[in-house]
């Protein structure tokens, strides 16, 4: 039976003290036991080395402290509420006055794109019909030149002096002739075809009795009459 201070009555009937003896030495043994086996087990658990961790942890924790510390001390953890509720309308109207200023400013320079451009469609739409009354009057500047040139170089150039020849001249470039010459004999040939055709046979036979008529020239002019003449006609050569 136990006592209130926890020790065994020694006097009570069926305590053997060789056999309470056997039981404390057994009791001893396991806590030897126990003891050697958490001393193994401490042995051989490796406990790592934290200090590496550790200080990468301070590191982390210090810039967290500087960066909490730059946030406390930052304007905006000093308003209150109804402050940044201010803040945010304040800042919402600036950047729509911002907006508003960059869209009159877009509109102004493509309303003023239009304008240039509709004034450069006018302007050319200007220029194409200036051209075209330009060229309307050129040519019809022209057409009354070619007429006026038409109409008076005749009677400008009869009235210059025959030695300038302007008439003539005038005809043998109308005529693209090399000489006045030329030019004569395509007018002849033109306004007179028979007549032209017999001067050119007659050609050869003045040509060919060219002293003999002149010596009948000479007697008609003595004799004051006319007089026979005899001349000397070739046959025409065939080609």
């Amino acid at each position: 039976m136990m006592e209130p201070d926890g020790y065994r009555e020694t006097n009570g009937p069926g305590d053997d003290p060789a056999e309470a003896f056997e039981r404390l030495r057994g009791e001893v043994s396991l806590l030897r036991h126990a003891i050697g086996a958490l001393t193994t087990a401490r042995e051989n658990v490796e406990i790592p080395d934290y200090e590496p961790t550790l200080a990468r942890t301070e590191k982390v924790m210090a810039a967290l402290v500087q960066q909490i510390e730059s946030m406390r001390k930052s304007p905006a953890f000093t308003l209150t509420p109804e402050q940044m509720s201010r803040e945010i309308v304040s800042s919402a109207l600036h950047a729509r006055r911002e907006d508003q200023w960059l869209i009159t400013e877009a509109r102004t320079g493509l309303d003023q794109a239009v304008r240039d451009i509709g004034n450069r469609v006018a302007s050319a739409r200007r220029g194409d019909e200036q051209n075209r009354w330009l060229y309307i009057v050129g040519g019809g500047g022209l057409m009354l030149g070619l007429l006026l040139y038409a109409a008076l170089a005749g009677p400008i150039a009869r009235t210059m002096p025959a030695s300038w020849q302007w008439p003539e001249r005038m005809a043998a470039r109308t005529l693209d002739a090399s000489s006045l010459w030329y030019a004569g004999q395509q007018l002849m040939q033109r306004a007179a075809p028979q007549s032209w055709a017999m001067i050119v046979a007659a050609n050869p036979l003045a040509d060919g009795n060219r002293r003999a008529l002149e010596a009948c020239r000479e007697a008609a002019a003595k004799a004051k009459k006319a007089v026979r003449c005899a001349i000397e006609v070739k046959p025409e050569v065939q080609r």
